[in-house]
């Protein structure tokens, strides 16, 4: 017995160090991660994490309904495209037709109020947020250097870097994107409580404006900037251009990284409903104008979903670009598959949030189910028609 209890006064002591050590090299973090992630059942983030951190409101004031087609919800769904659904774990699948509500469907409980998070899709937000300082005034224009906003940014190049530059994934900054190593930025941006001091802990290490590489550090960054531009929490300001105005139907949240003056985690983690995601991509789809008023500025939208690189065709400002069909697409996209996909030739708009997608290489742009639900919405309306 003694010999046993040796061993575990040895073991509770190793332990310790290493929970002592973690905390002093600044990764105490990942222990909420593990809090987050494992006691909950799950192996990596998931949709409805947002419950577990810390989180403002985005205030939607009064609700106005959707439109309906006059043929909703009226097709029938192939096979493939269910398959897709139960396959990936689909909880919201919307397709609109001219701006009009064509077809909804939900699964696992969830529904046209259900909050999920988004994930990456608000990063293209966070870059119609940096339409609207422009077109208000708070920020210049796309070519205007961060370094106006945040004079102690590091690196070589750091007095080169345009807000243009983050919004594009073209900023030169030396963040890893790593989403599997618990030691990553990316994880520690995730779990931790001060972004502010992590981003600015970065260094501009290449020449910016250069070529596209996709950094969620970037979207970070951005989002500080308009901050910083605007005197604003970002959820009030979203709240106040976007969300008030477009009449969503909830209001919604989006993460920070502590309770107190905390930092919106303008890379992810805008928590809402189908429909009111939809309505962001509808926005996207109608250049700016909503009810017949210009709410961003149309040269602006173009800028956003059109390639800023031509080596890079995958990447606009904000948005992905996909082309299918002949046709050109934009979409917002998040990790776990959550997808608003635009269609500008057809007025289509689709979207699909879910539990999860298939795997995919650094080489693709998206992975195979995205193609799944894109060709499993087109073969209904074609059917139907």
């Amino acid at each position: 017995m003694k010999t046993l209890g040796r061993l575990l006064k040895w073991i509770i002591s190793i332990i310790i160090l290493i929970v002592i050590g973690l905390y002093l090299s600044g990764y105490g973090y990942i222990f909420k991660g593990i809090r987050v992630v494992y006691m909950t059942g799950h192996d990596t983030a998931f949709i409805d994490d947002y419950l577990y951190f810390d989180n403002r409101s985005i205030e939607n004031g009064s609700p106005e309904p959707l439109p309906k087609h006059q043929n909703y919800n009226s097709a029938e769904v192939p096979q493939k495209l269910k398959d897709a659904h139960e396959t990936y774990g689909t909880i919201g699948f919307l397709i609109f037709k001219d701006g009009k509500l064509w077809h909804e469907d939900y699964a696992d409980g969830y529904g046209p109020k259900s909050h999920t998070n988004s994930f990456s899709m608000a990063k293209s937000i966070t870059t119609l947020l940096l339409g609207k300082t422009i077109e208000e005034g708070f920020i210049e224009s796309l070519d205007q250097k961060v370094i106006d906003f945040y004079p102690e940014l590091k690196g070589e190049y750091a007095d080169q870097m345009t807000v243009g530059d983050l919004a594009s994934m073209a900023s030169g900054l030396n963040w890893n994107e790593d989403y599997y190593s618990p030691f990553s930025i990316t994880a520690q941006a995730y779990y931790d409580e001060n972004l502010r001091d992590l981003i600015l802990n970065l260094a501009v290490k290449e020449q910016p404006g250069q070529e596209f590489d996709y950094l969620s550090g970037n979207t970070q960054l951005l989002g500080m900037v308009i901050e910083k531009a605007t005197g604003q929490e970002l959820s009030n300001y979203l709240g106040e251009k976007f969300w008030k105005p477009m009449g969503m139907e909830n209001n919604a949240y989006w993460q920070v990284d502590s309770e107190e003056n905390g930092m919106e985690k303008t890379y992810c983690c805008i928590s809402s409903n189908a429909r009111d995601f939809a309505r962001m991509g509808l926005l996207v789809l109608n250049k700016g104008k909503w009810n017949g008023k210009q709410l961003l500025n149309e040269n602006f939208i173009e800028k956003c979903i059109n390639p800023r690189f031509e080596e890079d065709p995958q990447y606009g400002y904000g948005f992905w670009l996909e082309e299918s069909g002949g046709r050109p697409f934009f979409v917002m996209q998040g990790i776990l598959g959550q997808y608003v996909i635009g269609d500008p030739q057809k007025n289509i708009l689709i979207v699909r949030l879910g539990h999860e997608r298939e795997s995919k290489s650094s080489e693709q742009v998206f992975p195979s189910d995205f193609y799944k639900y894109l060709n499993g919405a087109y073969q209904m309306m074609r059917e139907a028609s």
